[in-house]
């Protein structure tokens, strides 16, 4: 097996990329995708957005990689051990989804920068909630990574 690579060293991978816009779905308009959540446009991107904004699908996606290059920057501040590509992968995902602060903060990367590599890929299952409520669709998001974070 290919061994682990320093983060800084990186970057996320296109099949990575489909992947989390796969996940997070489209809309070309801003939309609230949860109750009391905040405004989403294109491929889940928050920052900024209002109700009523408007995009296309290349200005999304290119929104999105934008957005992406943020989360890869804040997790490699807050991760400090080595990792496999579909690691680097999954756990740019989960950011993405969840949020930097949430992710940094997480008993996923303590556990992680421990080298407790199977307990950081454990934690990604807690994520499948939004307001406290059981989300079915993030339940199969989390399971999807989850079976990723382990190398399947």
């Amino acid at each position: 097996m290919i061994d682990r690579k320093a983060i800084a060293t990186l970057v996320l991978s296109a099949a990575a990329l489909v992947g989390l816009v796969t996940s997070e779905g489209y809309s070309d308009t801003a939309i609230i995708p949860i109750k009391d959540d905040v405004p989403t446009l294109g491929f889940g991107s928050t920052e900024g957005v209002k109700l009523g904004d408007r995009t296309t699908p290349v200005k999304a996606l290119a929104r999105a990689l934008q957005d992406i290059q943020k989360f890869e920057g804040a997790v490699k501040k807050c991760v400090v051990v080595p990792l496999h590509q579909y690691e680097y992968d999954t756990y740019i995902d989960l950011a993405y989804n969840i949020g930097t602060g949430a992710f940094c903060r997480s008993t996923l990367v303590k556990k992680l920068n421990t080298t407790d590599y199977a307990g950081a890929c454990q934690e990604i299952l807690r994520w499948d909630r939004a307001k406290g409520i059981k989300i079915k669709g993030l339940t199969v998001r989390r399971q999807a990574e989850y079976q990723k974070c382990i190398g399947k």
